[in-house]
């Protein structure tokens, strides 16, 4: 077996082969001329039936190696560098030493592994990194708008002003009577460009993931919206990677550190070892959830981040529920089920809810029929007074 340590980079990468007579170094360049010398290499070694292996590092050309290694039935593993740790603190930190230290250890079948993504879950990536490059370009613009108005001293215009056409038109005409107006009309049709930009990117966002079932379990979620099925659908790829709630919670950083020794265990903040667009978009969901009081104020998950927030710092809290909120998305995505709110409501409130508006629908039933119920005749009651006889009386007294 014929086991290949590569130090992968953008314009070259170095080879060490590991065999059983020694180790040999090779470079060859990142161009179609270096990929050929190097499976010609590899097919001599497969036409002396040895078996060929590569262990490369996860770079940004690491996919595009992959592919046509495998198409030259290479098999290739990618290593998880956030657990690799031995070439980035090494002392002695080298191209050879670095492809040499590979090989070595996927002789050895300890390399520690990463899977990468789909081609459709990495264009979904792509394009939100995109749109969010262009949203923030377009945030820095709108403070440069805001920053006009203090130079001027006059009151700062809305937020709100600058979302819609017609508010910025207004807001241009004001800036043009301080005669800020040439300084501001580039940065509004900058602002007008990015818009569409960003739209156009959700269109294409919204076609890819047209009929997806992922992004459509996602969306029965009170308060998550395109954005965040999108950006957890992209990030999350395969919910079958992950063999429970745990590990997904993990993937996404969200569990917190642990250090456990002899018998003393300490826990810490969250790892943050994930994505953390895939963190930002649960932390989203939960936001949204609390905006929808109307629909989710009964879950249980509401329920206990309200209870927390009494005691607890809010940004502990969110994170919390976030935590919460990707348990929950990974039984929907495992079981292939919509968000079901019967499931996530409090039983016992619900009884008591329900208990209490029994006895007020009782209570109106029987004065509805108190009220609807003939009036007894008082004739002969003692209480009856007949005119004639008062009027005697008040005679007599006169």
């Amino acid at each position: 077996m014929v086991n290949i340590g590569i130090d992968l980079h953008k314009t070259q990468f170095t080879v060490c082969v590991r065999t059983y007579s020694g180790e040999t170094f090779a470079k060859y360049p990142t161009t179609e001329a270096g990929y050929q010398a190097f499976l010609a290499e590899a097919a001599a070694w497969q036409r002396k039936g040895q078996e060929v292996r590569v262990g490369v590092e996860s770079t940004g050309n690491t996919r595009y190696f992959k592919s046509r290694m495998e198409e030259a039935g290479i098999g290739v593993t990618v290593i998880n560098t956030m657990k690799f740790k031995v070439v980035n603190e090494s002392v002695k930190k080298t191209d050879k030493h670095d492809a040499s230290t590979i090989a070595e250890f996927l002789e050895k079948d300890i390399l520690p592994t990463s899977q990468l993504c789909s081609r459709e879950s990495e264009q979904l990536r792509r394009l939100l990194k995109v749109r969010t490059t262009l949203v923030r370009a377009e945030v820095v613009i709108k403070n440069q708008i805001h920053a006009l108005f203090a130079a001027e001293g006059q009151e700062d215009v809305k937020s709100a002003s600058l979302q819609s056409k017609r508010g910025r038109k207004q807001v241009l005409n004001a800036l043009n009577q301080w005669k800020n107006g040439l300084v501001a009309q580039p940065l509004f049709d900058t602002i007008e460009r990015l818009e569409e930009n960003v739209k156009g990117i959700e269109e294409q966002l919204r076609a890819l993931t047209f009929g997806d079932r992922m992004v459509e379990l996602l969306m029965s979620i009170p308060g998550c919206g395109e954005i965040g099925a999108w950006t957890i659908r992209a990030y999350t790829d395969d919910i079958k990677r992950f063999a429970s709630a745990k590990k997904y919670c993990a993937y996404a950083g969200l569990a917190p550190w642990v250090q456990n020794s002899n018998e003393t265990i300490h826990h810490g903040k969250i790892t943050k070892r994930g994505p953390k667009e895939l963190r930002t978009a649960l932390v989203q969901v939960v936001m949204g959830l609390r905006r929808m009081k109307d629909k989710s104020s009964s879950l249980r998950l509401m329920q206990r981040y309200e209870a927390m927030r009494k005691n607890k710092i809010p940004g502990k809290v969110i994170i919390a529920t976030a935590r919460k909120v990707a348990t929950i998305i990974w039984h929907m995505l495992s079981e292939d089920t919509e968000f079901d709110i019967g499931k996530m409501v409090d039983q016992k409130l619900m009884k008591k809810a329900k208990a209490m508006s029994n006895s007020v629908g009782l209570a109106t039933t029987t004065l509805k029929e108190h009220q609807e119920k003939p009036k007894e005749s008082k004739t002969g009651s003692k209480r009856e007074k007949k005119p004639g006889v008062a009027r005697e009386k008040r005679k007599k007294v006169g």
